[in-house]
């Protein structure tokens, strides 16, 4: 396992880079050369991503038990991809090399404290992908093998599938829930549930036990557009600064608990602001009148409703206070001088895409222009989620707001939480079974958690948002037919339950990644094989 983490991490698979075509071309040669593969190549089913200039591809396997004729089944899946090499700076040429790396950052001499003790212990590697998560996808590969040798041994099935594209829009799970379903159909299978071996990590300093998720958690884009009023910067109280609106907005909503949701006394991570810009295209002295930011928003129960609520509270609170601090400070500037004051008034509006386009409806707004907009921008290339800013300017033009207004969207990516709850529940107290046990060999420490928390293509697998909740979403979409494509009603079919194993380490996505070595091609690997003896043997 150790040596085919490495062949892996040697392949530099950075998500949209020809590296993943390269690693995807492995694993299929790595799978079709063991014997039961070549006995059975229909069973090894490879498929290039739709029209993707890159001919990245989805590579799944079937093991086929042969104990009994049983359509149980287990799915192990694990992306390919990795993040970019760029913070290894003058480490970068060896980033992908873990032997040669790891000899590097001994001679280095402002190591981390931390990183230096774990390096001298010989227990972890380094590299790119090594946490995150190709050790997870290099124990899967293994153990597939060596269930291979003894499919007699089996009463029921393994489907081992390995993605491209995780680490942005997750489009490699997202077209493999095709493969899913056909193999499904094609041998009468019944999903049990699906394993990831997605990196967990320490959850702080000294932390040893290692986590168990029985869901993930869910991830939406709220974007807000910004209409100011422009004015001359020799007049600046004059004006509504859209650029200033999308600060403020940033302050009030990024990193705020307010919006940190909660199920079961388990708190998502509040909002991070992605991106904040004004839409200026060039220089000149006169302010903004318009600006755009986006958030991360983690998710794990509320509903579309409650969220949206929240955000149009907080941009509507926001407008309110700009307008109070433009004549707060007004008022000042003009007493300094000796000037009489007059309070600025403005119309301010915040509303959703979907309250907007209602309202340009009704005044005659085309949706057969809105698509031409959508087209003509995917055509030229421009970011998935500022295309909508076009339809919007397009909407605002049509129901003729000039005011000062802030419209809320949503954009890709979309990713739907879940967790084993109702007739899934019982799976957890299986896996807390199957953990003790581990236990009770090695003396690892389990905890289990509700929600895995960085992300992930388990949350393809299943939805536990309401049919009310995605209408929600999908009105306040713009466009997602075709900028963001789900197949919603081929998950709610599906509806895998989904859980993460996950290689152990630290530092994903940073220059110091590493992968613990003794738990993640030891215990883990014991983890895994008395799952499949419990639901398999």
């Amino acid at each position: 396992m150790v040596d085919l983490t490495k062949q892996l991490v040697r392949i530099c698979s950075i998500n949209s880079t020809e590296g993943e075509q390269q690693i995807g071309m492995f694993l299929e040669q790595y799978l079709r050369q063991i014997p039961y593969f070549q006995k059975h190549p229909e069973q090894v089913v490879v498929r290039e991503l739709k029209n993707d200039a890159l001919h990245r591809r989805n590579v799944c396997a079937l093991l086929i038990g042969e104990k009994d004729a049983c359509g149980d089944t287990l799915i192990f899946h694990g992306h390919t991809d990795t993040v970019g090499i760029e913070e290894y700076k003058g480490l970068k040429p060896l980033a992908c090399s873990p032997d040669e790396l790891k000899e590097a950052l001994g001679r280095l001499e402002d190591l981390p404290e931390e990183v230096r003790k774990d390096l001298e212990s010989g227990e972890y590697m380094f590299g790119r992908g090594a946490c995150d998560m190709k050790s997870g996808d290099a124990v899967f590969l293994s153990i597939l093998k060596t269930a291979s040798e003894h499919p007699e041994e089996l009463r029921g099935n393994i489907l081992l599938s390995l993605n491209p594209v995780e680490e942005n829009l997750h489009t490699g799970i997202i077209e493999g829930l095709d493969i899913l379903e056909e193999l499904k159909n094609r041998y009468h299978l019944n999903y049990l549930m699906a394993v990831n071996n997605d990196f967990i990590c320490p959850l702080f300093p000294g932390d040893t036990a290692k986590t168990i998720y029985t869901g993930v958690v869910g991830k939406l884009l709220p974007c807000f557009y910004i209409q100011g009023k422009e004015t001359h910067v020799g007049q600046c109280f004059e004006g509504f600064d859209a650029a200033m609106l999308a600060a403020k907005l940033t302050e009030k909503i990024s990193l705020n608990c307010d919006f940190s949701d909660e199920y079961a006394g388990e708190y998502a991570y509040p909002p991070s602001v992605l991106k904040m810009k004004d839409l200026k295209p060039w220089y000149n002295v006169q302010t903004p009148s318009e600006a755009f930011v986006y958030f991360n928003y983690f998710v794990h129960n509320s509903s579309m409703e409650e969220i949206l609520s929240k955000l149009l509270a907080a941009a509507d609170e926001t407008m309110r206070d700009m307008l109070q601090n433009i004549n707060d400070m007004s008022r000042r500037f003009c007493a300094r001088n000796g000037q009489r004051h007059s309070d600025y008034k403005y119309h301010c509006d915040v509303c959703t895409y979907d309250g907007l386009y209602q309202r340009a409806k009704k005044l005659g707004a085309d949706d057969e222009e809105i698509d031409r907009i959508l087209t003509r921008e995917l055509q030229k290339g421009t970011d998935k989620r500022e295309i909508p800013i076009h339809v919007i300017r397009y909407l605002l033009h049509t129901a003729k707001i000039t005011h000062p207004i802030i419209v809320l969207y949503f954009a890709a990516p979309y990713c739907p939480h879940n967790t084993l709850q109702g007739k899934d529940e019982a799976l957890i107290s299986q896996i807390m079974g199957i953990a003790k046990e581990v236990t009770q060999e090695t003396g690892e420490e389990f905890r289990f958690m509700k929600f895995f928390p960085s992300l992930s293509d388990s949350s393809y697998l299943k939805i536990d948002d309401t049919e009310e909740s995605l209408k929600l979403l999908l009105d306040n979409f713009p466009g997602m037919e075709s900028l963001y494509p789900l197949p919603l009603a081929q998950m709610k079919r599906l509806n895998i339950p989904a859980v993460n194993y996950g290689c152990y380490g630290k530092d994903a996505h940073k220059w110091t990644e590493r992968v613990h070595v003794p738990y993640t091609f030891e215990t883990l690997p014991t983890l895994i094989w008395k799952t499949i003896t419990y639901y398999l043997k």
